[in-house]
């Protein structure tokens, strides 16, 4: 039949799936941040270093304190009880004693060898160092041994409670880090060098607060008196009175 279409069908064809080829490259995993960063490790390690060194140290000082006997309490030559220092009065086995009080107004002079006024700065040390003498040991035995029989100085110290006390001086030790002392005349101790030494530096320098200038002593002899030359026989006095 002429003229007639004839119906033509579309037919969708169906797309195959594109597969795409695998790379030779191989995909690269993603990098992981460490959960503590290097900073605070090294934070951490020097925490850790510095307790350790804390620690130490704590240790190595009570392992000191442990093994100083004197570590436990401090026993002082003259108790605090008895109150300041009112004078001090050092007496070697040769040489001038030197003594320093205070006076009425509380001020420090000297009395001995020549009574003065004193150097308050060096007074109120000496002072102080005899309050801060300590104790190390106590001994028994001759005191001929420790040098006591015949001491080199004597210290005679007065407080203001009333107190007074005598400290012969001996020998030093032999590890000449004390000397040994008698106290009042009956206990044998040793006490430190240093502060003892500083009192008897009084002996050898006084404190003076101005050095006095020796005075020459002008020594007046009395001039005799001329002897009368007696004159010579004038005639009238040598002439013999007749019988």
């Amino acid at each position: 039949m002429a003229g007639k279409k004839t119906a033509t069908t579309k037919t969708t064809a169906r797309r195959k799936p594109v597969t795409k080829k695998a790379t030779s490259t191989p995909i690269r995993a993603k990098e992981q941040k460490p959960a503590v960063s290097l900073g605070a490790w090294i934070t951490l390690l020097l925490l850790a270093a510095i307790v350790a060194f804390a620690a130490y140290l704590n240790k190595d000082k009570q392992a000191e304190a442990e093994a100083t006997p004197t570590g436990e309490a401090i026993e002082y030559l003259f108790p605090p009880a008895d109150g300041t220092v009112s004078s001090i009065e050092v007496k070697p086995a040769e040489g001038d004693t030197v003594r320093i009080a205070r006076n009425a107004d509380n001020v420090w002079a000297m009395e001995l060898p020549l009574e003065t006024e004193a150097d308050p700065g060096y007074s109120e040390a000496a002072a102080s160092q005899v309050s801060a003498l300590t104790v190390t040991n106590s001994l028994e035995g001759n005191p001929s041994d420790f040098g006591l029989e015949e001491p080199a100085y004597v210290i005679t110290v007065e407080f203001a409670g009333g107190k007074t006390h005598t400290l012969e001086i001996g020998d030093s030790t032999p590890t000449n880090s004390g000397y040994y002392v008698r106290l009042d005349g009956k206990k044998i101790l040793i006490t430190d060098l240093s502060g003892i030494d500083s009192l008897l530096q009084l002996a050898m320098f006084p404190p003076y607060l101005n050095t006095p200038t020796p005075t020459a002593t002008v020594t007046q002899t009395s001039t005799p008196s001329p002897t009368a030359t007696p004159a010579p026989p004038t005639a009238e006095t040598s002439a013999t009175p007749s019988p």
